[in-house]
Formats: C-alpha cells, structure tokens, sequence
C-alpha cells in the first residue's frame, strides 16, 4: 500500500511538473521563449524577454507546480509535522515535480532548470526561510542582475538549512543531495559563461524603470484623455449657450 502511494506520487508529481508555465504564456502572447535569450523555458528568461510581469508570473507559476505535489505528499503520508513520513512524502512529490520540470516528457525532456519549482517545494516545508532568502536572492538581482548566481544562493541556502534539521534522516539527505545537483547540472551552460565572463545579464533595475516609465505614461494619456474629454465637453456647452442666445434674440 505505501509503495503504491508513493507511485501515485511520483506520476502525479512527475506530470505536473510536465507542464511548462513559460512555454504557455508565451504562445498566448503568440510568440515561442525557446528561441528567445538562452532557450530556457524559466522565468528567467521570460523577464529577460517579456519582461517583469511575465517573469513574476512564470516563477508563480513554476513554484505551484513544486508546492502542489509537496503539499499532496505530505498529507498523504499523515500530514503531521512530528512525523519525518511526512516529510518524506513531501520531498519525494516535491522531487518528482522538479524532475518533471526539468525533463518533460511532453517536451522532448527539454524543461528549465528547477530552481522555481525547488523554490514551492521549499515554501511548503520551510516558509519563512523560503521568504527571506527569497527577498536576499532579489536584492541580490537588483543590484548585480545575475539570474544564475541568486539562483545557487537560494537552492545553497535552503539546502543547508534542510540538511541540518534532517541531517540524521538518510532519505531526505540523498533526496536533496539530488535535487542541489540536479539544480547545479542544469545550470552548466551558465556556470561556463560565468566563467567565460559571459552570462546573460537580466537588467533587473532596466526592468523596473520600465514599468514605472510606462505607470507614468498611461496616467499622463489618461489625464490627456480627460483634458480632452473636458474641452470637447465645454465647446459642446459652448455651442448650445450660444444656440440659446441667438434664440433669445430673434424672439427679442
């Protein structure tokens, strides 16, 4: 009966984390992220390509698909935090889903790189850690706009932090042993060109400004609009005094 549990797991994990969040929102906008940027279907190169919101709404996305079968795991493995079960079920649906982001059967095992998906695993199990290394790992993209190195902090740090509460469980330590290389394996083409000098700057603060440039725009052709509204308003008002007027003087 466990067994079994754990192979719907596995296959209900592994099938979400198929679904691709970026390749979605980018044919919805009529377009394809695979040939854009680095080719990776990731939040990261969806900022890069479409910019803040679409990024934002891909890495929501892409930690649902981590948060789901972790969420599932864990209550179906008796759902109470003084039992590591639990805990084990909840790595092992959070594995399958980064597995199956990373290696998607529907996409030729052609996926991104599992950081977003690591990030709802991690949110399930460690929240408030998941928070603040979240909010370190932006600042730290403000500031230096270096996708691939706030990535390694937060899996580095999470990682840590889980490996010291469970360090004396055996299966959660392999289990995340697994997903830390798993994670640092995809991003080889990026530790290269770190290497090389060469990494794909995200222009985060380009990004930001943009959105401000832009909230600036549409309230100035709002306003434009409003003075124009008024103006068309006030003629027409002028027009029919006018009417009046010359109506009052033929009867005069």
């Amino acid at each position: 009966m466990v067994a079994l549990k754990f192979l719907v797991l596995v296959v209900c994990g592994y099938l979400l984390g198929n679904i691709s969040s970026a390749k979605i929102i980018s044919r919805l906008r009529k377009d394809d992220i695979t040939k854009h940027g680095s080719g990776n279907p990731g939040s990261m190169n969806m900022l890069r390509t479409f910019g803040f919101k679409m990024g934002i709404l891909t890495l929501f996305f892409d930690a649902i698909k981590g948060a789901i079968p972790s969420l599932l795991g864990f209550y179906m493995f008796g759902g109470d935090i003084a039992n590591e079960m639990s805990y084990i079920g909840l790595y092992v649906g959070g594995m399958s889903a980064v597995v199956g982001h990373c290696f998607p059967a529907f996409y030729k095992f052609k996926g991104g790189k599992g950081v977003a998906t690591m990030l709802g695993m991690f949110a399930v199990t460690e929240p408030y850690w998941a928070i603040i290394m979240f909010a370190v790992c932006f600042l730290y993209l403000v500031i230096f706009d270096y996708g691939a190195i706030a990535s390694f902090l937060y899996i580095t740090a999470l990682t840590l932090v889980e490996g010291y509460k469970f360090h004396d469980n055996i299966v959660i330590t392999i289990i995340l042993f697994v997903l830390y290389f798993l994670v640092w394996f995809m991003h080889r083409s990026n530790i290269n060109r770190l290497l090389l000098g060469k990494e794909n700057k995200v222009n985060f603060k380009e990004k930001l400004k943009k959105i401000g440039k832009n909230k600036t725009k549409a309230k100035d052709d709002f306003s434009n609009q409003n003075l124009s509204e008024f103006s068309k308003q006030e003629k027409k008002q002028q027009r029919k005094e006018k009417k009046i007027h010359e109506s009052q003087r033929e009867i005069g």
